[in-house]
């Protein structure tokens, strides 16, 4: 089966940047699961990439008294542009 990546993924990949697909959403939007000693590389290197937008959608416990885990929209807002890129 061939492995679908979207842009942002291709080039991290191409810049050996830690990362793991997680499918696609239903909406066709790739899920990327990073490592939080990575998180702040892979922020930069997503807004050098043009995702200039950060937002929050839900936090929660993997386990009690665990892990924290995050989840994130990345966007690429532009003016003009009604439906923005995103991972």
């Amino acid at each position: 089966m061939k492995k679908m990546q979207v842009p942002l993924s291709d080039w991290l990949v191409k810049h050996e940047l830690i990362h793991r697909s997680l499918g696609f959403d239903c909406r066709g939007i790739e899920t990327l699961q990073i490592k939080t000693e990575d998180w702040d590389s892979i922020a930069v290197i997503s807004y050098v990439y043009g995702y200039n937008y950060l937002r929050s959608q839900c936090a929660y416990d993997v386990a009690p008294g665990g892990f924290l885990a995050s989840v994130y929209h990345l966007m690429k807002i532009r003016y003009g542009i009604n439906k923005p890129e995103e991972i």
